[in-house]
């Protein structure tokens, strides 16, 4: 057995120092980006100035800026009903509880095993003559058995951080799509109201096209006007009413698009009619410095941490080319009358440790840590080209 130790010893040692490199490091991709937004000129000539401390308003509810009490309320209501937001919240729920599976292979398993059987053993096996008489016999047990897994090469802690990352990426995704959500209630709000006003204009036009008309009829009854003056009133009654009609659609498929947002059916959803005014003030926007404002999308963050999850489970596929040791145990008490399994004198125990490695798998293990390098990588474009189109959308609404 020393001999035996002193041989294993280097062995063993070399495959721990192997083990601490499982899981690669992970670097922060680069990604160019610029010192300063581009578009940071207003359309009237003037640069954009930072907004004034508003430590009143509360934290992250940016619609309060708008001083619509009609647009907060259905931001509130599109947060409890709507189905997109739903299906991310169980997305979250999913991961957590992922998660929680996870961490839980990572601890000592207990369970509790108590039956009972009856069965008659061949005489062969007991070593008797054969056709010698055997009795069927009963027997009763009850024990506890325990199991746990050594995580010599970090697998089970590579698997931990990849399911917690998932479960940081669901709940930035969740945060995103809250965030999409609002933004769509408020533009679909903002447009309704416009097409209330214009609709409401249009209304007034077609009311003075129509007495246009009937003045225009009567002056060319009389034989004031001739009937190009008459034709040319009732055309410009005809382009007011059509303009009054598409914009009427406009409306209808923006209130459609609203109850949607909201979870309601779109049959039994009527907006509140409050045209948009004139002199409607709106905040000031700032541009701010880019790293300050894109910090606080969630969307960069989930693709961040979907990255630090595929980093992680390159270790979970590299660990399992090295052995894995699991160890066991159970005691109880097995006794042919159900009344004696507890007794002393019936009492059971076995332990034991079982080491398992890989030897020959066809290259399964190898492809498995190839796809999972290729995973880091798609999770490395994804997060570069999220940030970039981040800085665009900025641009964009700048």
């Amino acid at each position: 057995m020393n001999k035996l130790t002193k041989r294993l010893s280097p062995l063993l040692a070399g495959l721990l120092l192997v083990a601490c490199s499982t899981v690669p490091e992970l670097k922060q991709p680069q990604v160019d980006v610029p010192q300063a937004f581009k578009e940071v000129q207003a359309p009237d000539g003037t640069l954009w100035k930072p907004a004034q401390p508003a430590e009143a308003q509360a934290r992250g509810q940016w619609w309060l800026a708008f001083g619509d009490s009609t647009l907060t309320a259905l931001i509130e209501e599109a947060g409890r009903a709507n189905a997109s937001l739903a299906v991310a919240a169980a997305r979250v729920k999913q991961a957590r509880a992922i998660a929680g599976i996870t961490d839980a292979n990572r601890g000592v398993q207990v369970g509790l095993g108590v039956g009972g059987q009856r069965g008659r053993a061949s005489a062969v096996s007991l070593g008797l003559p054969e056709g010698a008489p055997v009795a069927a016999a009963t027997s009763y047990q009850a024990a506890l058995t325990a199991s746990y897994e050594v995580d010599l090469f970090g697998r089970l802690a590579a698997g931990s951080s990849a399911a917690q990352a998932d479960a940081q990426a669901s709940e930035a995704t969740y945060k995103s799509v809250l965030l999409a959500l609002q933004a769509d209630v408020a533009q679909t709000w903002f447009r309704l109201r416009a097409a209330n006003a214009e609709l409401e204009t249009l209304n007034r036009a077609v009311d003075l096209r129509t007495q246009s008309v009937k003045v225009n009829q009567s002056r060319y009854d009389n034989g004031d006007i001739g009937e190009f003056d008459l034709a040319r009133a009732k055309t410009e009654l005809a382009t007011a009413k059509a303009e009054a009609i598409g914009v009427e659609r406009k409306r209808t498929q923006n209130e459609h698009a609203l109850a949607v947002l909201l979870g309601k059916p779109a049959s039994s959803f009527t907006a509140e009619d409050k045209p948009l005014a004139d002199a409607a003030q709106l905040p000031s926007i700032p541009a701010g410095l880019p790293s300050k404002l894109l910090e606080r999308r969630p969307d960069i963050t989930a693709a961040q941490r979907a990255m630090t999850a595929s980093n992680a489970r390159i270790g979970v596929a590299k660990s399992a080319m090295f052995p894995a040791l699991a160890l066991t145990g159970s005691g109880g008490g097995e006794s042919a009358s159900l009344s004696d399994v507890f007794k002393w004198s019936s009492r059971s125990w076995v332990l034991g440790a079982l080491m398992s490695m890989p030897i020959l798998d066809g290259g399964r293990n190898k492809a498995n840590i190839a796809r999972s390098e290729a995973v880091l990588e798609e999770s490395v474009a994804s997060y570069r080209q999220s940030v970039r189109v981040a800085f665009a959308e900025v641009e964009d609404n700048l």
